[in-house]
C-alpha cells in the first residue's frame, strides 16, 4: 500500500512563505520522482515541480521558477516544497505525487500515487 501524505497548507499573505512537506511510506521509493501539483478553484490540476529521487535533477512550472524550491529529505522518506515569494495566484489545493518518471515527464504524465491535498491561501 503506497501513502503519501501532505502537511503544511495555510493562509499567507502575498510576499510570504509555506512549506509544505509529503512523508512517503509503503514501498521503496529509491526509483521513484516525487513531485508537488496544484489545482486552483475552476482550474485543472497543474504541474509545480518535481525531484528525483536521488535528488540531483529538479524541474519546475516556469510560474514558480526562482521562487519554490523542491527538496528531500531521504531518511525520512519525505519531500519538502519551500515557497517563498507567495502570491495570490498561487492559491490552489496543492497535492504531492509519485511515480516512475524523469523529473520532466513529471509535468506531462499523470503520476500513479497521490497524496491528499493541502489547501494553500495567499492574500493579497
Amino acid at each position: 500500500q503506497v501513502q503519501l501524505v501532505a502537511h503544511g497548507g495555510g493562509l499567507v499573505q502575498a510576499g510570504g512563505s509555506l512549506r509544505l512537506s509529503c512523508a512517503a511510506s509503503g514501498r521503496t521509493f529509491s526509483s521513484y520522482a516525487m513531485g508537488w501539483f496544484r489545482q486552483a478553484p475552476g482550474k485543472e490540476r497543474e504541474f509545480v515541480a518535481a525531484l528525483s529521487w536521488s535528488g540531483n535533477s529538479t524541474y519546475y512550472a516556469d510560474s514558480v521558477k526562482g521562487r519554490f524550491t523542491i527538496s528531500r529529505d531521504t531518511a525520512k522518506n519525505t519531500v519538502y516544497l519551500q515557497m517563498n515569494s507567495l502570491k495570490p495566484e498561487d492559491t490552489a489545493v496543492y497535492y504531492c505525487a509519485a511515480a516512475r518518471l524523469t523529473v520532466q515527464a513529471m509535468a506531462v504524465f499523470r503520476p500513479p500515487y497521490w497524496g491528499q491535498g493541502t489547501q494553500v491561501t495567499v492574500s493579497s
